[in-house]
């Protein structure tokens, strides 16, 4: 005989923000731990309750400082120097960048001329703007 299973698969969309504040409150005031919450309201996924606590909870996990925590002065200039350092580490690369291309324009500008050069030819057309429909008319009238 086939048992016949409860189990009924959730998603994300299936649980109310006022739910899901509801949950984060309780595990950040440490009522409940993630786990224990998972099991009370019967969340199926391991990593939603992880997932909301990123999303609307109090907690900095690009720092792994609660945000209500407030920061030593040393602690700020350390984050402020850190950031000083991967800004600096980004321009440089911008530059190495900003160089390669411009390299690459001039070596192109170079081959063009080489081409005109070699096969006599005008690879870079130079014509003159075409006048526009009102200004063709306006000359013919006059």
């Amino acid at each position: 005989m086939k048992e016949i299973s409860n189990y009924v698969k959730r998603t994300q969309r299936d649980y109310t923000l006022s739910f899901k504040l509801n949950v984060v409150r309780e595990v950040e005031s440490g009522e409940l731990t993630s786990t224990q919450a998972q099991r009370k309201y019967g969340i199926q996924g391991d990593s939603t309750i992880r997932n909301w606590l990123k999303k609307y909870g109090n907690f900095d996990w690009e720092n792994q400082i609660p945000s209500s925590m407030a920061k030593s002065p040393e602690q700020r200039i350390l984050e402020l120097e850190a950031k000083i350092k991967l800004l600096e580490k980004q321009k440089a690369q911008l530059e190495r960048q900003n160089y390669i291309a411009d390299s690459k324009a001039i070596i192109f500008d170079m081959m063009i001329d080489i081409a005109e050069q070699e096969y006599k030819i005008d690879v870079r057309k130079n014509f003159k703007p075409a006048q526009s429909i009102v200004s063709d008319k306006k000359n013919k009238k006059a």
